[in-house]
């Protein structure tokens, strides 16, 4: 497509992929969206206002040139948007399955009001998918080797980012990693309906073949396994990116009942299923929803996901209780329409206030609720409705109301680390680095559950910073030398 044939959005209506049906999808764990012809993403890229001010790359965490690729998907330079797209994102194929681009990106599209956005995340997915199927996609290969190491302790986005950043520069990187696999919340986390784990091993197998090594099965300060301390002796710097996986608890009356379960850990077990592997708790039927009326507490992303794989697993009904309405919704609207499409109700403006049972969660004892006034945030609180209980058959509740973070003091026996009153680590965002000499952090354990797109973009930054702080440290090491 020529370059003059841009602009296209009044003549050339927003299409996305072709979606699977209902009938089909819920059937599998396979993710719902084809990908786009080739004249289609470029037909779709063609609809950019390529606009002075471009919104989308401002709202991006990332700043990804996205009117740029944009337009060069159109004019059929693929390989050129595929080197801009990775130019600043480590994992661009990954976040364009799975960042809510309603919110960001597409959200502030200029042309939303009248036209509907582009859609950036499906095209991003086209670029990079094609990319990866036409061999454009290598390992981070250095222009020199740096003897200075860095171990990075979190497999997951934040340390993917930083890990694949730091290799690109020279430095040698060790990623630590609890779980025996690596991807984190992208393998364990997030569902294949929305990505395939093939496409997380594939960049697991990228970095790999750049040169990161990979210590699975490793859970740092634990009995038996390498310390904090001894981390930092083996390493010229050491970078956190944990993430945070510590449930919200629900404080109601009940809450111990068997049948009432953390969020992560049914999608944990689900995921861990569609591997292949054993899983106990899923194969005994406590954390699996076939034949059961499901509730799921909560309004975010990750209770989008419990209700699609309750869905999928054969589940009796599936509700998802949310205190507020749909509009004050946090999780993105595009998978509340995934979900009300494949069968999922939304019981808005109601909170629970028991659950009960004898020997296991039998029901939900919920009450409406209404907006008050606004909280400090602008926000208007929910507030009970007096006299308006009402009570929900459930045999598996799932509560999706948030992450924590863990104990870390506990976790790597570093009582000198500094974390905020909400757990989190304390970094100076200047330089992205802790209190701790050399010890740099990022992603969800410095902010608090947050997107993988943030994630990314914390590692990216704290790469940058690493490398600054490693070239110092091995200038100062030089002219020490020379001096003695």
């Amino acid at each position: 497509m020529a370059a003059s044939k841009m602009m296209q959005f009044v003549a050339v209506p927003q299409t996305l992929p072709h979606k699977r049906s209902v009938e089909e999808r819920v059937q599998d764990f396979g993710e719902i969206y084809d990908r786009f012809r080739p004249e289609r993403a470029a037909e779709q890229a063609s609809r950019c206002e390529q606009c002075g001010i471009p919104f989308c790359q401002i709202h991006c965490p990332l700043h990804n040139n996205i009117p740029d690729w944009l337009r060069m998907t159109a004019e059929g330079r693929l390989e050129e948007a595929y080197e801009l797209s990775s130019a600043t994102s480590a994992m661009p194929e990954i976040c364009g399955r799975i960042c809510p681009q309603d919110r960001l990106c597409e959200g502030n599209c200029v042309i939303e009001k009248g036209f509907n956005s582009v859609t950036i995340g499906t095209v991003e997915r086209y670029i990079n998918d094609t990319a990866f199927e036409m061999g454009w996609v290598k390992p981070p290969v250095p222009l020199r080797e740096r003897n200075g190491s860095v171990a990075i302790i979190g497999a997951g986005p934040a340390g993917y980012s930083a890990a694949f950043e730091l290799r690109r520069k020279g430095w040698q990187v060790d990623v630590y990693d609890r779980y025996d696999r690596a991807g984190g919340l992208l393998m364990y986390g997030i569902p294949g309906f929305k990505l395939e784990k093939e496409v997380v091993v594939r960049r697991t197998r990228l970095l790999e073949e750049a040169g990161v090594r990979f210590h699975l099965g490793c859970d740092v300060g634990a009995p038996g396994q390498p310390s904090f301390a001894e981390l930092r002796a083996r390493h010229d710097a050491v970078f956190i990116g944990t993430g945070v996986y510590k449930a919200r608890a629900l404080q109601v009356p009940g809450v111990g009942l068997p049948g009432v379960v953390p969020a992560l850990h049914y999608l944990t077990a689900s995921n861990r299923k569609s591997l292949g592997d054993e899983v106990a708790a899923f194969d005994d039927g406590s954390l699996n929803a076939a034949g059961k009326h499901v509730v799921v507490v909560g309004g975010g992303d990750t209770a989008m996901d419990c209700v699609r794989t309750a869905i999928r697993q054969g589940a009796l009904s599936v509700k998802c209780l949310y205190r507020r309405d749909k509009e004050n919704m946090p999780g993105s609207m595009r998978e509340v329409k995934h979900a009300e499409e494949e069968g999922v109700e939304f019981v808005w403006l109601s909170a629970p206030e028991a659950f009960v049972g004898e020997a296991r969660v039998e029901a939900v004892r919920a009450v409406r609720m209404r907006l008050g006034a606004p909280d400090s945030t602008g926000r208007q609180s929910p507030e009970q409705v007096p006299n308006s209980g009402f009570r929900l058959p459930a045999d598996l509740v799932i509560a999706a109301l948030g992450f924590d973070p863990e104990d870390h003091l506990a976790m790597f026996g570093e009582p000198e680390l500094k974390v905020s009153r909400w757990g989190t680590i304390t970094i100076d965002w200047s330089t992205m680095q802790t209190n701790l000499e050399g010890v740099f952090a990022g992603g969800d354990i410095v902010r608090g559950a947050s997107l993988v797109v943030w994630g990314v973009r914390d590692g990216r930054d704290a790469a940058a910073a690493m490398h600054r702080y490693l070239l110092n440290r091995t200038a100062e090491h030089d002219a020490l030398a020379t001096a003695a």
